[in-house]
């Protein structure tokens, strides 16, 4: 195997460091799809690249070798990994699949219950209001979601600003945003240098909802202004725990007050919409090109090692 290897396991640095430039620049839709792709095949990648190097080193191993009917002197030779390169690789990929399965399972009993949840609530149409002083409001996963609005938001907002909120929320639900948040989320827990990306997606999407209720209603600024009230009544709102069926909705609902995302979606609202750049896809999906070839190659190199150490086997 080459030094090509080691580009899988680089190019999530450059990610992390590129993924709120490119949520910020690109349109939502565009940014959204971009992140999410690359976070689940850079996850990928980089765990293949782990196995690769546990399978080169493991054939080092005498016992493997001569079960494989291997040359050890050929593996040697030829194979640059080391067995404890090999050990550390294969405790990061038991760290990273151990983190995958847990996250699944979290992330998909969550949106189980929260889809009976949302089945049970009282009303019988898509938008369900309830009864509770906090205001929020969500998209509800489910085959079709659900949207839950609290009589505390609706006695913040007026008629108008009552609508842009259903307009976001219903571009929740019906872009399935929480399958985007929850494959990003669970490519961050098989490798958390993909951590920021989960966040930008998490950006992008509220965006994209922005940006959809934007040309339902017509008017930018009533959105943007929109957001900026809505996260203040939930800032003023009494604290409690949301319901299961809101945890396992699209994180970062509307009032979103985490890491300076309502000024950034309000700054942005006051601005025409992003245009379109190939620019920044095609670099991107550049670099994953190459981080599948490498570990193409790398398959590819450990496979004619072993073919050659087993022509070069002498029983």
């Amino acid at each position: 195997m080459h030094l090509l290897i080691c580009l899988p396991l680089i190019v999530p640095f450059l990610a992390a460091a590129c993924a709120r430039p490119v949520a910020d620049r690109l349109p939502p839709a565009t940014a959204t799809w971009l992140l999410t792709l690359s976070a689940v095949m850079l996850a990928g990648a980089s765990c293949a690249v782990l196995g690769l190097l546990v399978i080169a080193a493991a054939i080092r191993l005498p016992v493997i070798a001569a079960a494989g009917r291997l040359s050890l002197t050929v593996v040697e030779r030829t194979d640059p990994a080391s067995l404890p390169l090999g050990l550390f690789a294969g405790g990061l990929l038991t760290l990273a699949a151990g983190a995958a399965v847990i996250a699944t399972w979290r992330r998909t009993s969550a949106i189980i219950r929260a889809h009976r949840e949302a089945r049970q609530l009282s009303g019988a149409g898509p938008v369900v209001i309830i009864e509770d002083d906090r205001a929020d409001a969500y998209a509800a996963p489910g085959w079709p979601g659900r949207i839950v609005i609290t009589s505390g938001m609706l006695a913040a907002l007026n008629g108008s600003e009552c609508d842009v909120v259903l307009a976001h929320e219903r571009a929740h639900a019906s872009g399935c945003h929480y399958l985007f948040t929850a494959a990003v989320r669970l490519s961050a827990a098989a490798n958390p240098l993909l951590r920021p990306v989960a966040t930008a997606v998490g950006y992008s999407v509220e965006r994209w909802a922005d940006e959809r209720a934007a040309r339902a209603v017509g008017n930018r600024k009533l959105v943007a202004r929109t957001v900026a009230k809505a996260a203040l009544a939930a800032s003023a709102a009494p604290s409690g725990s949301r319901p299961a069926v809101a945890l396992a909705a699209v994180p970062g609902r509307l009032p979103d007050r985490t890491s300076g995302a309502v000024p950034r979606r309000v700054g942005a609202l006051l601005l025409p919409p992003p245009r379109r750049s190939l620019i920044l896809p095609v670099v991107a999906a550049a670099l994953l090109l190459l981080s599948a070839a490498a570990v193409v190659d790398a398959a590819g190199s450990l496979h004619a090692t072993i073919e050659f150490a087993q022509a070069a086997f002498v029983s």
